[in-house]
């Protein structure tokens, strides 16, 4: 066994019993996508860069799902608290809270239910797709 294959099986090891560590993996993923997206002068933000490069390593088994699933299940239990930001800031615009308000308020709820619909469309597509051609 070569010393490079100990060490990473030592730093994996380390990674899936680490919350933090997973969450530092998934913050560097969104760092370095930012860097990338920012760096190529790309249309689109980082963070979706970081997916994709989360998706990549992901898909080629350089990272395996147990390395980063405590972090990912934490940070989605914890979004409401990305959200006090926003909430704080419709406090400081009381307009917000008049017909511009009920504007915006229709446009991120139309939004919001096209993005579900689309997502539950994209994975039930999946699905059937994957169930078609599973080997049995």
């Amino acid at each position: 066994m070569t010393v490079f294959s100990t060490i990473t099986r030592k730093v994996r090891t380390r990674v899936q019993d680490s919350r933090i560590a997973q969450v530092g993996l998934l913050a560097a993923m969104w760092f370095v996508g930012n860097q990338i997206s920012h760096g190529l002068g790309l249309p689109f933000p980082g963070a979706i860069v970081g997916l994709g490069l989360m998706l990549a390593l992901l898909l080629s088994g350089w990272v395996r799902p147990r390395s980063v699933q405590r972090g990912a299940k934490f940070l989605i239990g914890e979004m409401l608290l990305f959200f006090v930001p926003a909430v704080l800031a419709v406090m400081d615009h009381s307009e917000w809270l008049s017909i511009t308000g009920l504007k915006l308020f229709a446009a991120v709820l139309i939004g919001t239910i096209a993005v579900m619909l689309g997502t539950a469309l994209a994975v039930d597509l999946s699905y059937r797709w994957w169930v078609r051609h599973a080997v049995l």
